[in-house]
């Protein structure tokens, strides 16, 4: 029971470092809480609605991810470095595949709403 309350320490602040010091977090966190009255209301059901929170929450764990690459590639050396490049590359791809893979869960959901 320890070890599980101090993951859940580490990770509330971890949190809150991207909350308060990442603007992409911030913003997904943002999104997220306005998310969850549209998601309620435009699900058909509630599998359609906990797809609709958690291709949101997808987007906000891979910044998490990223967030960490960078801080860690930018403590290892802040000079450039061709591997590092490829690894920041790399999440910021992630990133970018999330927030695709949330759009067309969205935007489906928009088109058959609207189009019904």
């Amino acid at each position: 029971m320890k070890r599980l309350l101090s993951a859940f320490v580490n990770s509330a602040a971890g949190l809150k470092h991207g909350f308060l010091h990442e603007a992409p977090i911030r913003e997904e966190i943002i999104l997220f809480l306005i998310s969850l009255p549209f998601a309620a209301f435009l699900a058909r059901d509630g599998w359609h609605f906990l797809l609709l929170i958690f291709v949101v929450l997808l987007i906000l764990i891979v910044e998490l991810l990223n967030t960490g690459i960078e801080a860690l590639a930018d403590e290892i050396t802040l000079e450039h470095s061709k591997n590092i490049k490829i690894a920041k590359d790399c999440g910021s791809a992630a990133v970018l595949g999330a927030t695709l893979i949330a759009a067309g869960v969205w935007g489906l959901t928009l088109w058959e709403y609207f189009t019904a």
